[in-house]
């Protein structure tokens, strides 16, 4: 794949963009304080169990993202043992909002899109939440697809199909940078996706698809797209 035969990068929002992987453990952590457990497991590990409850739910069929961050939520919950109480799931929703980028999403994005790159998310999510992930982001988007849009969540290939119809590109001219493997690589290099994983934390590839390329972290799409790479910390970021 040579770097002229990509017109559009797509992504992934929520741990690609967004650090929701800290975000989600630090609410979880805290919630499990709150409920009166004095020595809850680490944060990772309660956002990962919680993870796969939320995923076994998305893979059941559509109903409104809201309704599965609680359920969720809920399941997690009484598992632990935690009493529950619906406004915990109104907590989730209303933290989600505020989750912060990574340190590199803005630069490398700006420089990818300085590039020529036309820039879309697709993401497991609703309208209400990612409008205000796209105040923190700020960054030049062409179109944003959530499943509220779509009416199924991600693996099902429906929304990459949806995205596909959107922005007017046959799959081959397309790369989807994703962090979450098995919600996104496999449906994305089915559809004929040009792929690529950003594996921050250098895990184990989770599946046997193989992506063109495997990032530590954004950079990688900005040096892709011919940008100059990595800035300095603290450098201000321009359009």
């Amino acid at each position: 794949m040579r770097r002229e035969d990509i017109r559009v990068a797509t992504f992934d929002c929520y741990g690609t963009l967004i650090d929701w992987e800290g975000g989600a453990a630090s609410f979880l952590y805290s919630l499990a304080l709150r409920l009166g457990d004095p020595s809850p497991d680490p944060g990772m590990t309660l956002r990962e169990r919680w993870e796969a409850i939320q995923f076994d739910l998305l893979a059941g069929g559509y109903r409104p993202y809201k309704e599965i961050l609680t359920e969720s939520l809920r399941r997690w919950a009484e598992e632990r043992g935690y009493s529950w109480d619906p406004a915990y799931g109104e907590d989730l929703v209303r933290s989600m909002r505020s989750w912060q980028p990574f340190p590199d999403t803005r630069p490398a994005l700006l420089q990818a899109h300085a590039a020529g790159l036309r820039l879309v998310i697709l993401s497991n999510t609703d309208r209400d939440i990612m409008a205000h992930t796209l105040r923190h982001l700020d960054l030049p988007f062409e179109r944003v697809i959530v499943a509220e849009d779509v009416g199924a969540y991600k693996p099902s290939e429906q929304g990459f199909r949806y995205l596909l119809e959107q922005v007017g590109e046959p799959p081959e001219r397309i790369l989807h940078v994703a962090f979450g493997f098995k919600y996104d690589i496999g449906p994305a290099q089915r559809l004929g996706f040009h792929t690529a994983w950003v594996n921050r934390h250098v895990e184990a590839p989770p599946g046997p698809e193989q992506p063109d390329f495997i990032w530590r972290d954004l950079w990688g799409l900005a040096e892709f797209a011919g940008g100059p790479g990595p800035v300095p910390s603290g450098a201000p970021s321009r359009r």
